[in-house]
């Protein structure tokens, strides 16, 4: 308990403080994330927070992590976070191809199946599989954690929200495996907490600074594997133990995956290849229907915590099959709730000028709160 506590705060304060530092030096050598037509914000941002991410996460891990609890393969882990950071941070930097983005994460799901011996080896149940033979656990394997990685990824579009979303599906964790004395794993979930909590005092809207590729692929790596992990342990769990525990580690991501497997499905459907850019993730959709960057953020973060606490909930009463269901069922919902949504800004004329009209948004009081802070005026030509 003692290691885990001191080992989030140290990751806090060591992300915290070089933060500053980071995004002074990314400014200095001109290291923006440039905005386009598809990005939602207006000005260069600095990028490289995944440094500041990283470096918390890191020396809050190996300064707090007592051997004796430390599992055979923690060196192989450590190796994988090494990799993705160093991945993500080239393509920070260089901008790398997608071809060798996808080489180096297949490079990190070699290293933690066959090294670090992180399989998915039964679903208990789900569509009526249990155990599965070893050709198929390591397929199944690979493919979550490829997909983790480029969900969170691809989820990282808005303010806060990735690192909201993997600070949620880490803590979550974090305390399960605690009081299963689980105490290596723990140590793992709650220094990434740490570490992300500190980032998103600067990543929060008006963010200061982006995490990047080397921050949002590190985060999909560290969350797969929290998540592999309660999956094979929670059946036999002495606390909180629970056979349903594919259902719920897909509900803890439930967002970032149904939302990169929904975006590519429109993709596909609209004949384009699904790895090309768009403005169709579930934060567009709140951002397009007038919501602001920070309440779009609170809200799909709220809905995460939802969806986390329902699976729960719901998975020692249910099969698990039935549960993948409801929580497939329930994502489903709220985006065609969010689809209902008409945007409610009427523009007002206030001031013409020439031929530019200066026009403003005009909301209604009881859902302000809801709607952007950004600048109310929009210049329009007649």
């Amino acid at each position: 308990m003692q290691h885990v506590i001191i080992g989030s705060l140290v990751a806090f304060f060591i992300s915290f403080y070089s933060i500053p530092v980071i995004i002074f030096i990314a400014k200095a050598k001109r290291l923006y994330d440039i905005p386009d037509d598809r990005k939602v914000h207006a000005s260069p941002v600095p990028l490289l927070g995944g440094l500041g991410i990283f470096a918390g996460f890191i020396l809050g891990l190996l300064l707090n992590i007592n051997i004796t609890d430390a599992f055979s393969q923690f060196q192989y882990f450590i190796a994988s976070f090494f990799i993705v950071f160093f991945l993500g941070l080239g393509d920070d930097i260089m901008v790398l191809s997608p071809l060798k983005k996808f080489f180096g994460q297949l490079v990190v799901a070699f290293i933690l199946i066959f090294k670090g011996n992180l399989l998915i080896n039964d679903l208990h149940g789900f569509l009526g599989i249990g155990a599965l033979n070893d050709i198929t656990s390591y397929l199944l394997t690979f493919f979550t954690i490829l997909v983790v990685v480029n969900a969170f990824n691809l989820i990282d579009g808005v303010d806060g929200l990735a690192g909201s979303l993997g600070l949620i599906t880490s803590l979550f964790l974090g305390v399960w495996f605690l009081i299963n004395n689980d105490t290596a794993f723990a140590l793992i979930g709650f220094a990434l907490a740490g570490s992300v909590t500190a980032f998103l005092i600067y990543n929060f809207n008006p963010a200061k600074i982006f995490m990047g590729d080397a921050g949002s692929m590190l985060l999909g790596l560290i969350n797969s594997i929290l998540v592999i992990h309660f999956i094979s342990t929670a059946p036999t769990a002495a606390n909180l133990g629970t056979i349903a525990s594919p259902a719920i580690g897909f509900g803890l991501l439930l967002i970032p995956l149904m939302d990169t497997l929904r975006v590519f499905c429109i993709r596909i459907f609209k004949g384009r290849s699904p790895f090309s850019a768009d403005r169709n993730h579930i934060h567009h959709l709140f951002l397009d229907r007038g919501f602001s960057h920070a309440s779009t953020t609170l809200v799909i973060a709220s809905l995460s915590i939802l969806f986390s606490a329902l699976s729960f909930a719901i998975a020692t009463t249910m099969p698990v099959t039935l549960v993948v269901a409801t929580q497939v069922t329930c994502f489903f919902t709220a985006i065609y709730l969010i689809y209902s949504i008409k945007p409610l800004l009427q523009l007002h004329v206030v001031k013409k000028e020439g031929n530019v009209t200066i026009q403003e948004k005009k909301k209604p009081l009881l859902i302000s709160i809801f709607y952007r802070k950004e600048s109310a005026a929009a210049l329009e030509e007649e």
